[in-house]
């Protein structure tokens, strides 16, 4: 399988997978409003990750659609970093994984809109926009409840303990990444970190929150091994597919 193919698939299992986590909070949101606001990011994130899994099926160049990457993949087989498949938990949990995959989103997206692959640049320019706008949101929620009450407070650093070493997945590199860095294709992932590692902790520090200083770093995602929360959702969200193998609307 081609390094190029490798690549666009990570980029779309993770808007897959965080797409769909967030469509989990449809109907059952903190209040009207945030229930249609994080409902369209989901939207926004999933249409991203449709025009990657178009762009990895005609890398791949076989009989393989992008609802058949979506829809009939076993799980060993998705790629996405094990932060984006991690349960919704409370609004805190959700805003601060939101909040760290936004700001990825925004550098990564800036640096690929320059990739020498046309429709690779293509697809980042447009979902620059949108990411820009979804960064906007998570920011201030984590401000808010960092700033916020007592219990907000407690809630957002009970989920920056969870999730901060999960991070870390996002900016792994291997010699095909380097070699796509090199073609001028692929976001260097040192530097998304430095970018990531910076606005991050200036935010971080303009609240009470604290970092975890010990901890162990998620890892194992983007080469299939994931916990047992990728399952479960891919139970149900590929159930139709699986079913009646392919029904179209």
């Amino acid at each position: 399988m081609s390094a190029l193919y490798n690549y666009v698939l990570n980029l779309a299992d993770n808007t897959l997978i965080l797409g769909q986590r967030l469509s989990e909070w449809c109907g059952v949101g903190p209040f009207l409003e945030e229930d249609l606001a994080l409902t369209n990011t989901s939207l926004d994130i999933i249409g991203q990750a449709k025009m990657l899994l178009e762009l990895a099926s005609e890398i791949k160049g076989d009989d393989e659609t992008a609802d058949d990457l979506a829809f009939m993949r076993d799980q060993h087989l998705f790629k996405n970093v094990l932060l984006v498949e991690q349960p919704n938990g409370d609004y805190a949990q959700t805003m601060l994984r939101q909040y760290m995959i936004d700001v990825y989103h925004v550098y990564l997206y800036e640096e690929l809109s320059n990739s020498s692959h046309e429709k690779l640049a293509a697809i980042a320019e447009k979902s620059l926009k949108e990411v820009t706008y979804h960064k906007q949101r998570s920011e201030l929620w984590i401000k808010r409840m960092a700033l916020g009450t007592q219990e907000s407070h407690k809630r957002m650093q009970n989920a920056m303990n969870h999730l901060w070493h999960y991070h870390h997945e996002l900016f792994e590199s291997n010699d095909e990444i380097d070699e796509l860095v090199q073609q001028g294709i692929a976001a260097n992932p040192e530097e998304l970190h430095k970018k990531w590692d910076v606005e991050v902790k200036d935010l971080i520090t303009q609240t009470p929150l604290e970092i975890p200083t010990t901890g162990w770093k998620a890892t194992g995602g983007r080469v299939g091994h994931h916990s047992e929360y990728l399952g479960k959702m891919l139970c149900e969200m590929q159930f139709l597919q699986r079913a009646y193998p392919g029904c179209e609307w």
